[in-house]
């Protein structure tokens, strides 16, 4: 027995090993992602990353809202009648009835009472409602004071925005469901008539780590480049409030997310696996768009080091401008692209 014990002793201190090595190597990961985006603005950096959400084309189905805001519109289902023991189940009530192929989305918005203390009687009330428009919804209150917790649903050809640049507009499809505090923020600069301080700073092309279908070339490293193009999404002279962490899926080829809290983003130009789901993701660019951006990520840059990091800065950056989509004109053409976005 004694020397059965002995000769399991290199065993154990082999497992030892490969414990602290698999530790290392994680840790090594998270240190990194962050990294490669601190931009350093005045001697400090960005935010460091957070979490992250999506829809369609991702991981899980998200069902989220925004506590303390109540949104008003037509009632297709009185929450008087219609309960539920979640905001979530309130969600994908609504969904259901704008998840068809065909015919237009029933339900657009959601609110839900779900505090027991103080919602008293009216707990679980799930009023399902129809906007005007789903790009300025109708809010009839918010603040602590608010009991309702609200949200919204985009259907098909719906919820999608343009990033206006000089080389094309980039069409955004929004994740209100997963990332509602995001596309609150993005709502609010719609209405802006210019968007000064948007714009595209960083630009980084797939490079041959990763092929045209954003995938990841066996043996290839991880970057630089990195496979994207970065910006910010602040307007000058308006107050940005940090977002808080949404849901969290992987970034895959066309993602728009936030770096850490915003208003820095980037859009994905490859499948980042490798960033274990670290960024909150609030939309994608319809596949057709991508053009757009690899030729974005093909303009001339300058390097620069970002705590250690090799990064790529253009030029010249490029101004960005907030654009809403005129359904008349391009409702077919987005539906087309939203269908396959998110197959």
């Amino acid at each position: 027995m004694g020397r059965r014990q002995k000769d399991s002793e290199p065993g154990r201190w082999a497992l030892l090993f490969l414990f602290l090595l698999g530790t290392i190597s994680c840790c090594v990961v998270y240190i990194c992602v962050p990294v490669v985006f601190n931009k350093p603005i005045n001697g400090g950096t960005v935010s460091s990353i957070s979490k992250a959400g999506e829809e369609g084309g991702q991981e899980g189905e998200c069902c989220r809202g925004i506590e303390h805001l109540e949104l008003w519109g037509n009632a297709v289902k009185w929450g008087s009648v219609f309960k539920f023991n979640s905001s979530e189940e309130c969600c994908r009530a609504c969904k259901v009835m704008c998840g068809g192929e065909d015919g237009p989305c029933l339900c657009d918005s959601w609110v839900f009472c779900g505090n027991k203390e103080a919602c008293g009687p009216r707990f679980g009330e799930c009023w399902l409602k129809k906007q005007k428009d789903t790009l300025n919804p109708d809010q009839q209150d918010s603040g602590d004071q608010v009991i309702w917790t609200s949200g919204l649903i985009f259907g098909k050809g719906k919820g999608i925005v343009g990033l206006k640049t000089e080389y094309g507009i980039i069409h955004i499809k929004l994740f209100p469901d997963c990332a509602p505090h995001s596309i609150a923020y993005i709502l609010e600069l719609l209405p802006l008539h210019h968007c000064a301080g948007c714009k595209f700073y960083r630009a980084e092309s797939r490079g041959s780590s990763w092929d045209s279908k954003g995938n990841h070339i066996e043996t290839a490293p991880f970057g630089p480049p990195f496979a994207l193009i970065q910006g910010t999404l602040e307007a000058q002279g308006t107050m940005f409030k940090d977002i808080p962490t949404e849901a969290c899926p992987t970034i895959r080829r066309g993602s728009v997310a936030w770096v850490g809290s915003g208003p820095e983003f980037f859009i994905s130009l490859a499948n980042h696996t490798e960033w274990r789901k670290a960024f909150t993701v609030f939309g994608s660019v319809l596949p057709e768009d991508m053009e757009i951006v690899e030729n974005i990520a093909q303009l001339p840059t300058k390097p620069e080091v970002w705590s250690n990091i090799n990064v790529c800065v253009l030029e010249k950056p490029v101004d960005i401008r907030m654009q809403r989509m005129k359904t008349s004109e391009n409702l077919e053409f987005l539906t087309n692209m939203d269908a396959d976005s998110s197959g």
